[in-house]
This record gives C-alpha cells, sequence and structure tokens, in this order.
C-alpha cells in the first residue's frame, strides 16, 4: 500500500512540474495573442485581460499587412525553413545511418566531433561565417542562410538520428541485401520509414530556432528582399517611438507556422520523444 502511495505522489508530482512548465511555456504565447487584439491604451492599461468590445481592436494587423512587407517576410522565412529542415533530415539521415551501421577507423571520433558541434554555438563562428560569405558573394542571399541553418541542425540530427537507427533490425536491412537491395535502397527503403518519429522530432526542433532567429538575418540577408519574418518585426521598434500593436500583430503572425507544425507532426514528434525513453 505504501509503495503505490508513493508511486502516486511521485507522478502526481511529475505531472504537476509537467503542468507548471507548460503554463511558464504557453503564457508568453497567450499573452501576445491577446493583446495583438487590444487597442494600445488596454494593452498597457490592463495586459492581462481579454479583449472587450470596448478595447478590441486589429489596427496592428492593418498595419502589418499594409505598411510591412510581410508576405515577403513570410515567403523568405518559409524558404529558408523548408530548404533548411530538408537539407538538415537528407544528410542527418545519411550521415547518421553511415555511423550506426558502418564500422571504419573514426566511427567514435567522428561521433565526438559531431557532438561537439551541438555544445559550442555556431554564433562563436559568426566573423568567419561572414568573411566566408562576403568572399563567394553569398551576403543578402537567402542562400547564405540555408548554408548557415544547414550546418548548425546536422549534428543534433545526426546525434537523434544514429540512436534511432541502431534499433533497427540488422536482419530487415540482411534481408534487404540478400534481396539484391543497394545500400541507398536500404536506407530510402527500409530504414527511413522505420525512423519518421525520429524525423519529425528533428524537424521540430530544428524549424523553431530557424523560424525565431533574428541573429544570421541581421548579419546575413538585411535587404529588404531577403528579411524574414522576425528581422521584419523590427521595421515597428524604434528608437524612441515602439508601435506596440504592430509589433506584437507581427510576432502573433509569426507563431502562427509554428503550430501548425506541431498540430501536423505532434503525434509523430510525442512517439519520437518517448520512443527514446522507453525500452
Amino acid at each position: 500500500m505504501s509503495k503505490a502511495r508513493a508511486s502516486l505522489t511521485r507522478t502526481s508530482l511529475v505531472h504537476l512540474a509537467l503542468i507548471s512548465y507548460a503554463i511558464i511555456s504557453v503564457f508568453p504565447v497567450f499573452l501576445t495573442l491577446i493583446n495583438s487584439m487590444k487597442d494600445r491604451n488596454a494593452i498597457f492599461r490592463n495586459p492581462m485581460q481579454l479583449p472587450s468590445p470596448k478595447t478590441f481592436d486589429l489596427v496592428g494587423y492593418y498595419t502589418v499587412l499594409g505598411q510591412g512587407d510581410f508576405a515577403t517576410y513570410f515567403q523568405n522565412s518559409f524558404i529558408v525553413t523548408v530548404a533548411s529542415i530538408a537539407l538538415v533530415l537528407l544528410f542527418g539521415a545519411m550521415a547518421a545511418f553511415a555511423l550506426s551501421e558502418y564500422r571504419f577507423r573514426g566511427n567514435t571520433l567522428m561521433g565526438l566531433y559531431l557532438a561537439i558541434g551541438i555544445m559550442i554555438p555556431i554564433r562563436l563562428g559568426t566573423v568567419a561565417i561572414l568573411q566566408g560569405m562576403v568572399a563567394t558573394g553569398l551576403v543578402n542571399t537567402l542562400t547564405a542562410l540555408v548554408l548557415v541553418y544547414t550546418a548548425q541542425g546536422i549534428p543534433l540530427a545526426v546525434f537523434i538520428l544514429s540512436e534511432f537507427m541502431r534499433t533497427v533490425s540488422d536482419d530487415l536491412k540482411n534481408a534487404g541485401r540478400i534481396d539484391g537491395l543497394s545500400e541507398y535502397a536500404i536506407f530510402f527503403r527500409l530504414v527511413l520509414p522505420l525512423v519518421r518519429p525520429a524525423m519529425a522530432t528533428v524537424a521540430v526542433f530544428t524549424m523553431i530556432p530557424i523560424w525565431n532567429d533574428l541573429w544570421f538575418p541581421l548579419i546575413l540577408a538585411p535587404s529588404e528582399a531577403t528579411k524574414t519574418v522576425t528581422l521584419g518585426s523590427q521595421i515597428f521598434i524604434g528608437q524612441f517611438v515602439t508601435n506596440w500593436n504592430a509589433v506584437l500583430a507581427a510576432l502573433s503572425l509569426a507563431i502562427f507556422p509554428v503550430l501548425v507544425l506541431y498540430l501536423v507532426f505532434s503525434r509523430q514528434l510525442i512517439r519520437g520523444i518517448t520512443s527514446g525513453a522507453v525500452k
């Protein structure tokens, strides 16, 4: 009886911690959404209050869609994010398959080298990256951002996917080889379908920092034609006057694609996270 009570207490504490963390994480998003639909006075007078018929105002959305070239900003962010995720998943999965499937000299060292890429922030190499982009003529192009984000995301992708690929049955892969499948066919037709939850996890973990990044768009692609959503939102923040209605509306619009991605991949994401913990 005491063991059951202790287990129930432990489970309750875990759920309480998770619920508290969820509330802390969702609260800024909720605050941004409700204040984006209120007039300026209501934002500062009662920021916690829901919009009422008296305070409801969509002037921020009208300003964003009318004044800022947000269609271009969203298009740039979409192109950079999708291209980066596709390259991270492709090259990360292929590298993870090689490290988990084949034993060769330097295998462990290569895995350690990629693990270091997770621990060391890529922003430490900003000066060298900028010099390289200037030398190759890629400044103010979306290609520069795609290359940087791909390099940034591959170490984590390899780390996650290699662990999942080690759980794929060797008998299945050997049966494919006996049937005459090439290593590429085994990779694309047998292994990848079995690690889709892990791929979804990598996609979400890769997308969020890319979509929200301000650092590299500001340094590598600050021109009007290559601005991303996060960088484009800065046009409403001035040194002396800030249009908070427009800023909150822009941030609310920027949140929307992340929510859609989570809703689309939520089942695969949860499976990818939990399957790595359940043995």
